[in-house]
């Protein structure tokens, strides 16, 4: 550690020699000064790491010494020490802005573990979890060696996520270098596992809560129609950045559930989205309401009758109850619906689909600036968070709460940055998603894709006779081999979502109550 240059103020500095002396045998500097005014003029002339602050001096007192120091040096930290503990002292300090508190007379080690909480504070966090994360990594990797049942995925991909998100707060890279060869390990394993399980999931007795069973499963147990209950599709959310938005969203509700489920595949909004409101799989989406389903060749929007799924499945469970459907693609319409929410008081069900999430990873392929916002996952659930913050959506979950609602937010599937080509050859019919395809005649790379020959098989609609559906594994995305090199790089490290990987397939849904 270099050394920290400490201010202390005090009008006995005198009668603090052994607490200077024991701080100087730990290697801090330590300047004397033994009054306000003088502290005030040293401060602006020299560098300082940390002031102690005699609270009860002659002349400027220490309160409004603090007051004058923070005024030049805001993010110095101060520690106040004082004789007294009226409460009206310490709540003025504290309003300043102090950094610590002691009552005299105060011992070294009080003054030394202060010192470290304010100034050691992200080193000791980073050796302390750099050293929580060396005895997981173990761990997980026998976890990895056995993990062979989807409740197992379900626990290890959230011990995943916990552990990048803990690590992005520190500076240490070989720890996040592990970390992200983990979930690539992960992830080629996930691939194998959903290769050989998903297909049964529709056959068979032990499967998880899916896309089209979410709402009868988890969303209608849960719904409150005494008082009201909003339910959020935020598009596109990976359970990662529901995780970073859940702190602010806690502010005004506490989470009282949580339920991870499986995204159908392909997990792409047009099948995934669809399912969670028509409670179907798509091939009966196609047979049971054709005027409402769209295939990948078919024109225009794909997710047009989503408040007609949702009422035609809200008749099928025989549920009395009143809803409306909001779908909010751009910042005017979140801003009315903000401006306006009070309108659905008397509703029991108010749901609001939220495209921002996908409207941000589709334009982070179009726009070189969003590229250089969310180069990476940190990066990419700082962005989300901080456009959270600042959305009607925030103001949307506030009004929700003044009104006594209870919350219910989920999304359809999660997105992973893709980083390796994998090439494909069809007809023009083709379907344009980088991480599935559907069509005939189909060329690709056995080793890279989970083929589904026959659509039918896992509920899917085929677009003709002889079509198949491969998906992309792990981090690979489709690309042609005409034009290949721009292709590669124009596409190369985006997000995207279509294919099997444990940040799109395994998604939140999570129940709060109003606080």
């Amino acid at each position: 550690m270099g050394t920290v240059k400490i201010l202390w103020v005090d009008d006995e500095i005198q009668l603090l020699k052994a607490h200077i002396l024991f701080l100087e045998k730990k290697n801090y500097t330590v300047i004397p000064c033994t009054n306000g005014a003088d502290a005030v003029q040293m401060v602006k002339e020299e560098l300082f790491d940390i002031v102690f602050l005699d609270e009860n001096m002659p002349g400027l007192s220490g309160l409004e010494t603090l007051s004058q120091i923070k005024e030049n040096h805001p993010n110095l930290p101060v520690i106040m020490i004082t004789k007294s503990e009226e409460e009206f002292i310490m709540e003025e300090a504290i309003g300043s802005k102090i950094a610590d508190y002691l009552i005299k007379p105060v011992n070294p080690n009080q003054i030394l573990l202060s010192l470290k909480k304010n100034l050691d504070i992200s080193r000791l966090v980073s050796e302390k979890t750099t050293s929580n994360y060396q005895q997981e990594f173990r761990k997980i990797s026998m976890d990895l060696a056995m993990v062979n049942t989807y409740e197992d995925w379900i626990e290890l991909y959230k011990k995943l996520v916990h552990w990048e998100i803990q690590l992005e707060s520190i500076s240490d890279v070989g720890m996040t270098e592990i970390l992200e060869s983990q979930k690539e390990e992960a992830n080629a394993l996930f691939y194998k596992f959903i290769k050989k399980n998903y297909l049964g999931w529709f056959h068979g007795e032990d499967k998880p809560v899916m896309s089209h069973t979410l709402f009868k499963d988890i969303i209608v147990p849960q719904l409150d129609t005494k008082n009201g209950t909003l339910l959020v599709v935020l598009d596109n959310l990976r359970y990662d950045q529901l995780r970073v938005l859940e702190l602010t969203i806690n502010e005004y509700y506490k989470t009282v559930d949580e339920t991870t489920f499986f995204s159908i595949l392909p997990t792409a909004t047009q099948y995934a989205r669809n399912a969670i409101f028509s409670g179907l799989m798509p091939l009966d989406m196609e047979k049971k309401y054709p005027e409402y389903w769209r295939n990948d060749t078919d024109e225009g929007g794909k997710n047009l009758y989503e408040n007609e799924f949702l009422t035609e499945q809200i008749k099928r469970l025989n549920l009395n109850i009143s809803h409306e459907y909001y779908k909010i693609t751009n910042l005017s319409k979140g801003k009315d619906l903000a401006n306006n929410f009070a309108k659905t008081k008397n509703n029991d069900l108010t749901v609001v689909v939220y495209n921002f999430v996908d409207m941000l990873s589709h334009s982070r392929t179009e726009m070189e600036m969003i590229k250089e916002l969310a180069s990476d996952d940190k990066a990419y659930r700082s962005l989300t968070l901080s456009w959270f913050r600042n959305s009607p959506l925030l103001k949307i979950i506030q009004k929700a709460q003044q009104m006594g609602l209870k919350l219910i937010i989920t999304t359809d599937h999660g997105t992973i940055n893709t980083k390796r080509p994998s090439k494909v050859i069809g007809d023009k019919n083709i379907s344009s998603n980088l991480r599935y395809k559907t069509g005939k005649s189909l060329s690709y790379n056995e080793k890279e894709v989970y083929l589904v020959k026959n659509p039918r098989d896992i509920f899917l609609p085929s677009l003709h006779m002889s079509s198949s559906f491969i998906f992309a594994k792990e981090d690979l995305f489709f690309a042609y081999p005409n034009n290949y090199n721009h292709y590669v790089k124009y596409y190369k490290n985006t997000y995207q979502h279509g294919g099997i990987s444990l940040e799109e397939m395994i998604i939140p849904c999570i129940s709060l109550e109003p606080r």
